[in-house]
């Protein structure tokens, strides 16, 4: 059983929001199977604290706009280094580069299908890169 397609749709307007502002490697990844509170992991990163906030407020505005969907919960916003946002169906992690180097969400997670965003990556003109 993957992902339903509601958590999908939200995953691609957050995904969409984050390439959007210049992140980088926006990832789904399918965690519906190992995973019994959330179907989705969205990772993505900025090069410093000032986009990682800038990212986290760009998600947040259009899942708002879009779905009218405000994240049950929040953790990091202080630091900007991992901001996390728990919409239920779907976890963001926006995370500095750095961290994400560290931390390494997408080898811990390797065994969880990489989901299609089908990002438009024209419209940001910016770094942001989906892996197949």
């Amino acid at each position: 059983m993957s992902a339903p397609e509601e958590s999908i749709d939200l995953a691609r307007i957050a995904g969409q929001a984050a390439a959007d502002k210049l992140a980088n490697e926006v990832i789904a990844l399918d965690v519906s199977e190992q995973v019994v509170i959330t179907d989705i992991f969205l990772v993505c990163s900025g090069d410093s604290e000032r986009q990682v906030s800038a990212i986290v407020d760009g998600v947040e505005e259009s899942l708002l706009k879009e779905r009218r969907r405000k994240p049950l919960r929040r953790e990091g916003e202080r630091d900007a280094r991992w901001v996390l946002l728990d919409y239920g169906d779907i976890v963001v992690h926006v995370q500095h580069a750095e961290d994400r180097a560290f931390y390494a969400l997408e080898r811990l997670w390797r065994d969880a299908p990489v989901i299609d965003l089908q990002l438009d990556l024209g419209a940001s003109g910016g770094p942001a890169t989906e892996q197949k």
